[in-house]
């Protein structure tokens, strides 16, 4: 049907009733589609908006005769290009063009789409004197769209710039509730979690570090902590934030070692829809959970070394993208990472990055263990049986059996404050009402002798390697050759199961259902 038989009232209505039917643009854009293509010649309707932020034209959505379809597809705009977009008044506000491919700015997004040589309308939608975006119709072949045509288009400018701003504007708030409910379901989920755990030593052992937190804690700088499994990196990084300026903000932690090494960049930045098998939604990753706050890294020294490139990049550009996404995000993270490693090491046997390593080690806070911060266990030992009292429901505080504190205070305990925290739980089970002996526990005696007797077999293999092999064996015979569980040999040591395994594997200490008899 000839544009110069249609009644525009008509027209206008019909529109105007189509794109402003519904909030969903794609569903609204496949209606007028409907209309249109018997009005005007079309293959094809587009809706983009202007990016000014990204400098990009982004394409919203689409319809053809199959349908609508949402996109959200950004194509990158030169600089030349962007001052007409941004100087809207200067410009007509709708063009008509004979191949797209000579169109600098709609024949970049058919470039994109590989679209064939196409004649086009481009409908300017502006909105209070902004470029807001653009409604195009296309239509294969060259010449199919006169002065007539434009004309038509024209009347339905502003009809389809208020549904493409109200459109957007639905999309946002949509996008900002699943957002409150994704952030919502989580920090439920971190609240189970015991963040409000007292530093128990902050006047004695833990003072110097304690200043040092004070003193980094106002400051963006990225904060490396150093020390051993279960000393309390956690708690530390949970002080620096606390007494930060962005504490407000979230805290997300992470345990680089728990996480598989197919999953790691999902983790930490997050994917798109259909990314990969399984990826049935969008997923924002830790770094964008973070923004606004501080991230923990524990374990970093765990990272495989592709995710390593990416953390510097993050920490260079301090913006990130998603697994499967296009769009570099940016993110407002400060980064608190933890290693219980010698990081310098590893840098010199490549496997660590050194850059990386720089980043990350700005300010360097390295936690004593608990034997050298003795005077702690007496105030640390109260506090743990207080708390675990309250957890099981007592009512009464359990007492320590004459001369236990002593022997608690002998101990090295190669497990740390981790690995005191659970044998009080242990203890408090174990003898119920009863005053608390550890010597059934913790087996003090029985471990320094065996230790001291392994010692004396290799008294010229003092290496670090050694004692930590030495070490792993020595929690697995007190475990009875089991790794997970209450009294397995991971509860002993403080550490998850995961990454005892994987410790035991490079160390190459054998495990398994096989190998528990070497330990009984």
């Amino acid at each position: 049907m000839a544009s110069t038989h249609i009644d525009e009232n008509q027209f206008y209505r019909e529109v105007t009733m189509r794109i402003c039917g519904s909030l969903e643009i794609d569903k609204a854009l496949y209606q007028c589609f409907l209309y249109i293509k018997d009005i005007i010649p079309a293959d094809e309707l587009i809706m983009t908006v202007y990016n000014s932020e990204t400098h990009t034209i982004d394409v919203v959505a689409t319809a053809d005769i199959d349908g609508g379809q949402m996109r959200f597809e950004g194509v990158p705009m030169p600089t030349y290009i962007r001052k007409q977009l941004e100087e809207p008044l200067k410009f007509p506000r709708v063009r008509v063009s004979e191949d797209v491919y000579k169109d600098e700015i709609v024949g970049r997004i058919a470039e994109n789409y590989r679209w064939p040589v196409s004649s086009i309308i481009v409908g300017r939608l502006i909105v209070e004197d902004k470029f807001v975006g653009s409604f195009i119709v296309r239509k294969e072949g060259k010449g199919t769209y006169n002065e007539t045509h434009a004309k038509l288009w024209s009347i339905i400018n502003e009809p389809a710039a208020i549904a493409l701003a109200n459109s957007l504007r639905y999309f946002e708030l949509m996008r900002l509730k699943e957002l409150l409910a994704d952030d919502s379901k989580y920090f439920q989920h971190e609240l189970r979690k015991d963040f409000t755990e007292e530093i128990v030593g902050a006047e004695f052992g833990l003072k110097e570090v304690m200043n040092q937190v004070l003193k980094v804690a106002p400051l963006s700088s990225p904060v490396l902590l150093i020390g051993e499994t279960g000393t309390g990196k956690e708690l530390i990084a949970n002080a620096i934030h606390n007494f930060s300026p962005r504490n407000n903000g979230p805290l997300i932690k992470v345990n680089c070692g728990a996480i598989p090494e197919t999953l790691i960049d999902s983790e930490l930045f997050g994917h798109e829809k259909g990314a990969f098998t399984g990826a049935i939604s969008r997923q924002r990753g830790r770094f964008e959970r973070a923004n606004g706050g501080t991230i923990f890294l524990d374990e970093v020294s765990e990272l495989p070394l592709n995710a390593q490139v990416r953390l510097l990049r993050v920490l260079q550009e301090k913006e990130i993208e998603r697994v499967g996404g296009t769009q570099p995000i940016k993110v407002d993270v400060r980064v608190i990472s933890a290693t219980n490693k010698d990081l310098k090491t590893l840098v010199e046997k490549k496997l660590f990055r050194d850059d990386l390593y720089y980043r990350l080690c700005v300010v360097p806070i390295r936690i004593p263990p608990l034997r050298e911060r003795k005077t702690d266990i007496p105030a640390l030992v109260d506090y743990f049986i207080r708390r675990k009292s309250k957890e099981m429901g007592l009512n009464f505080i359990p007492t320590l059996a004459p001369g236990t504190l002593e022997k608690l205070l002998q101990y090295h305990w190669p497990g740390n404050v981790r690995e005191l925290s659970n044998a009080i739980e242990r203890a408090i089970i174990i003898h119920g009402n009863r005053p608390l002996s550890f010597d059934d526990i913790i087996g003090i005696q029985t471990f320094e002798k065996k230790a001291v007797n392994e010692l004396d077999v290799v008294p010229n293999d003092m290496t670090l390697k050694n004692m930590e092999i030495q070490h792993i064996k020595n929690a697995l015979r007190l475990a009875k050759g089991k790794i997970e569980g209450k009294n397995g040999a991971a509860a002993i040591l403080g550490m998850n199961p995961a990454t005892l395994r994987s410790k035991m594997r490079r160390l190459k200490i054998p495990f398994g259902r096989t190998m528990r008899s070497e330990y009984l």
